[in-house]
């Protein structure tokens, strides 16, 4: 999360309740394939990227088809877990296959390769992101903000380049400037010119519409989308990073997409989930993520930087450099290895 720069942007209205928008030129975006739409080009100063003061081994192929158009059959691997707050995904709808890692959180602890922040200070120095306020219960990921600014982030590793990631999330609603992210960050913490995928970044407090921020090159430059969506409900947020084209979903819908491959993250990434403090909180608020699932595609490339099974992790690499993703030691990468072997049985 950086300085946001201000985009010409695409408003895509559409007949379902789903509307969303995106950049003019190399993005795209559409509602569900049978919903007629049309697409109105206008300037940020109708819809402005909000502003923000940030300074901040492969599994096999997916049973779909490249593309993502085919159907899930109802025995689909693909398929929510029977448990699951979220019933309509990406996944199921475009037959995604078996995921190559996924997380439910049926226990009491954060899982070990989720690694929390900190302890550090929060988002642009304000605040402290804290392991604390990561907690796992009653089949959940929570993170907890509370008025002084303590919240928190976690990340997944062994991140990856190119791949689908979908997340059965909610948020709480907020007062003042606590904003609920999923995003993709560079694993070698080399941004900006690493990259940065904002594919759910909720900043108003009532959480009803989802922003979309992809930062690109050394000037931290952004493209920008929006939709309109009930978050504080249980939702299904997916992503689909490919060589050619970079595609958002919410409850299987796309909303976002963008086909300007200059603009696309250079190395692998990671997922993070994180409850960012603005520092001008007003109260307590939370996110909550029933589930996780990531995908490899034929094309993907496994990090070869990670952090270690249950270690902390940093969003200010310079001041925390030992929380920094690295080259494993053997006895890490056989723990590593195990771990991931767990998540398959």
């Amino acid at each position: 999360m950086r300085t946001r720069t201000r985009t010409t942007v695409a408003v895509l209205a559409a007949t379902l309740a789903l509307s969303a928008v995106t950049t003019a030129g190399a993005s795209t975006a559409s509602a569900a394939p049978t919903a007629p739409a049309a697409a109105v080009t206008r300037t940020v100063a109708d819809d402005p990227a909000p502003p923000r003061d940030d300074s901040g081994a492969a599994a096999p192929a997916p049973t779909g088809p490249a593309g993502g158009t085919a159907k899930a059959t109802p025995a689909d691997p693909a398929a929510p877990p029977a448990s699951s707050h979220c019933t309509e995904t990406a996944a199921q709808e475009l037959g995604w296959g078996a995921p190559a890692r996924e997380s439910g959180f049926d226990g009491t602890t954060v899982p070990p390769d989720w690694h929390p922040y900190g302890p550090e200070p929060g988002h642009n120095k304000k605040g402290t992101r804290t392991p604390e306020a990561v907690t796992v219960a009653d089949g959940a990921m929570t993170i907890s903000a509370d008025a002084d600014g303590n919240t928190g982030a976690v990340s997944w590793h062994p991140g990856q380049k190119y791949g689908r990631w979908e997340a059965c999330v909610k948020s709480d609603e907020g007062r003042g400037g606590i904003n609920a992210l999923l995003l993709l960050w560079p694993v070698a913490e080399d941004f900006p010119v690493g990259g940065e995928v904002d594919w759910m970044e909720i900043m108003d407090d009532s959480r009803q519409k989802t922003s979309f921020f992809l930062h690109y090159g050394p000037g931290n430059d952004q493209d920008y989308g929006s939709v309109k969506h009930d978050s504080t409900q249980w939702s299904a947020y997916a992503l689909e990073w490919t060589p050619e084209k970079i595609t958002a979903y919410v409850n299987g819908k796309e909303w976002y997409s963008n086909t300007d491959t200059d603009q696309f993250p250079p190395r692998p990434m990671n997922m993070t989930m994180q409850l960012d403090y603005f520092g001008n909180a007003g109260g307590p608020t939370a996110m909550h993520m029933d589930w996780a699932r990531q995908w490899a595609l034929p094309q993907s490339a496994v990090a070869t930087l990670s952090l270690p099974p249950g270690s902390a992790a940093t969003g200010q690499p310079r001041d925390f450099p030992d929380r920094k993703p690295r080259e494993l030691s053997e006895p890490e990468q056989q723990a590593q290895t195990a771990m991931l072997a767990r998540e398959h049985r």
